[in-house]
């Protein structure tokens, strides 16, 4: 997809046209669903009119250029392609990234990124790498043989800030892709000095039916990526499986060799509680089925956080095999392709995601692959626009004609791998029942006395050296900016003989990327395991999934014991996908929030209830012993 396509020539006599960019927002429109930020469509106004003045100096008006190009697999878009044949012949991209940048703040620390404003963004030579292998490696094949280029063009920047860009960029791979500023972008000497900074010195013309070839090539990820990605999981120690999470792994392998010799299309849901294995199988997986021939995998969730930790445990360069599955089918899925659907509990279904008895962008994702392997906890359904059950899912093979298989993983290896731990946690967040004490010894689990306590516990574990994180109900207000500093809006007062304590945290920062001058406080994706994650509250939305020693769990006033029963109390969440759901409806997802929050600990937990009768039934079930407070 792309906004607009045609020679510079062509687009030189429209682009000063307002029919130009009007065209170009509609046709943006109607491919994402939603109109183009005004932010966006003011920097087309402002960049495309120079780039293309720009690529005219350069001699460059028989070229063709495609305007926001889109990366199907990886959802970005290329600023500007430019599409032509090289001195050999062979058909090339330059991929063009464009900034109206005049000035930017650089750190040595974070060589990596730039802060523009309050925004951090990827250095522009990076971005443009990123694309430059995406063309490489998910474009150019055998029977489409393409070579692919990348150039940074920041048309008002001045020398010193292009200095400083190229100086960042000087020590990895970013430096083979060119910055260029205000000054570089004239024809001094001559319009060809021009086009060999663009990278476009001996590009030709190609013809429009070399452009629709390039446009209608299909994406899929080529056999060196996939063979590379297969290599690097085999050799993760983070993803090494134990006991009865290999065998779930090749039970799926079997069932899916299976499938793919029926020739029918399968489902396969594999379930299982936290700390079962569930998301190492999927990574093990993608490996298994990247060394395949002819293989087409992918590894999807619904959950941005998994996806960002995922990738960095196997490496950005393999971002397309591991993305995140919201609101539309991923590119390039085909007929033989293999899907792992990890975390699929939190896979969105209502009320613009469902029809009928299943969701349907999921039913799509389904139907376009040879078969889909999900894994699944209905009892991490935490939110009125999530959830998926075992049954839907069989009751779909059945009215599409697919084979089912299902696995389920017993064996609990988070948690210190208690079972007895799991097992009453299950119990203890029921809605109703006599609750059990807890009397094993293979688990750290205790009852803090106030959030000082339990602060003093974390503490202590990050000074050792072990990953200790405290995570609360969405019970206090979240109105921090988007980057440090954070406020802390998590507050709480109890009373001692002496008076009233008030402790104060703020949440976990929702920004993508860390801050620059704010290296203690980690990006929300990475605030379970980054260094100073443990000064701030993890949410919901930000721990599940995650896995770290140690672990605090606030409850908050929205979930309270009274006699044998849980009593919900929406008016005491600050979530606005739940606080004005009936009590009863409620119930199930502050239920299922606290179990997932309780079950993060593989070594052990403290819990603590800012209600008081909901406190002491707490310590009453979890009696003091030895170290419950250190």
């Amino acid at each position: 997809m792309y906004l607009y396509g045609g020679t510079v020539a062509e687009a030189a006599r429209k682009v000063a046209d307002a029919a130009f960019i009007a065209a170009a927002e509609r046709r943006f429109t109607k491919a994402f669903g939603v109109e183009p930020s005004e932010e966006e469509v003011h920097s087309w106004r402002r960049s495309w009119p120079a780039l293309i003045e720009i690529l005219r100096s350069a001699g460059l008006e028989a070229v063709h250029l495609l305007l926001e190009y889109s990366l199907p697999a990886t959802g970005e878009r290329v600023d500007a392609l430019l599409l032509g044949r090289n001195a050999e012949g062979c058909l090339c991209a330059v991929a063009i990234e464009l900034k109206q940048w005049t000035h930017a703040q650089l750190s040595p620390a974070r060589p990596g990124m730039v802060r523009i404003g309050e925004r951090i963004v990827q250095h522009p030579a990076r971005q443009v790498g990123g694309y430059v292998h995406y063309l490489q490696q998910w474009v150019s094949r055998d029977d489409f043989p393409l070579t692919a280029r990348g150039t940074v063009v920041l048309h008002d920047a001045p020398a010193a800030l292009i200095a400083e860009l190229r100086a960042q960029a000087v020590r990895g791979p970013a430096s083979a892709y060119p910055v260029l500023g205000r000054e570089d972008l004239t024809p001094q000497p001559s319009p060809q000095a021009l086009a060999r900074r663009l990278g476009c010195a001996e590009l030709s013309p190609i013809s429009w039916g070399d452009v629709e070839r390039f446009l209608q090539v299909e994406h899929r990820p080529s056999s060196a990526l996939l063979e590379r990605a297969g290599e690097v999981i085999e050799g993760r120690d983070a993803l090494t499986l134990i006991g009865d999470q290999d065998l779930a792994r090749q039970e799926v392998l079997h069932a899916v060799d299976a499938a793919r010799d029926r020739g029918s299309k399968s489902i396969v849901v594999v379930t299982g509680g936290p700390g079962t294995g569930k998301t190492v199988i999927a990574c093990r997986l993608l490996g298994d089925l990247c060394k395949q021939t002819s293989s087409n995998p992918r590894l999807l969730s619904p959950s941005g956080t998994l996806t960002r930790q995922l990738r960095r445990t196997v490496g950005e360069g393999f971002r397309g095999l591991i993305a995140t599955f919201l609101n539309r089918v991923p590119a390039g899925i085909t007929a033989d392709s293999v899907l792992l659907l990890d975390e699929a509990h939190r896979a969105r279904t209502y009320p613009d995601h469902q029809q009928g008895r299943f969701p349907v962008i999921l039913g799509k994702l389904i139907d376009q692959a040879a078969v889909t392997v999900l894994f699944l906890d209905e009892r991490q359904i935490v939110r009125p626009t999530e959830g998926l059950t075992l049954k839907q899912l069989e009751e779909h093979a059945r009215r599409s004609g697919s084979f089912f298989a299902h696995i389920d993983l017993v064996s609990q290896f988070r948690c210190n791998g208690s079972r007895a731990y799991q097992q009453w946690v299950d119990h203890l967040f029921r809605p109703e029942g006599t609750a059990l004490a807890w009397d094993a010894s293979d688990y750290d689990l205790g009852v803090a006395a106030d959030p000082e306590q339990l602060d003093h516990w974390v503490t202590e574990h990050t000074q050792r050296g072990q990953v200790a994180r405290v995570t609360a109900g969405f019970c206090w207000p979240w109105d921090s900016p988007p980057t440090p500093p954070l406020l802390p809006e998590v507050s709480i007062t109890w009373e001692e003989p002496d008076g009233p304590c008030t402790w104060a945290r703020p949440w976990n920062s929702r920004a993508d990327e860390p801050g620059f001058g704010h290296p203690e406080v980690p990006a929300r994706p990475f605030w379970a395991t980054d260094t100073g994650g443990h000064n701030q509250i993890g949410c919901i939305y930000t721990a599940q999934g995650m896995e770290y020693a140690y672990n605090a769990v606030i409850m908050g006033g929205d979930l309270v014991r009274r006699g044998e029963k849980w009593i919900a109390r929406p008016e005491a969440s600050h979530d606005p996908q739940l606080r004005d759901l009936p009590p009863q409806r409620y119930l199930r997802y502050a239920l299922n929030t606290y179990r997932v929050l309780a079950t993060r600990g593989s070594r052990g937990t403290r819990l603590y209830s800012t209600d008081a009768i909901t406190q002491t039934f707490l310590q009453t079930l979890v009696f003091p012993h030895e170290g419950a407070s250190s």
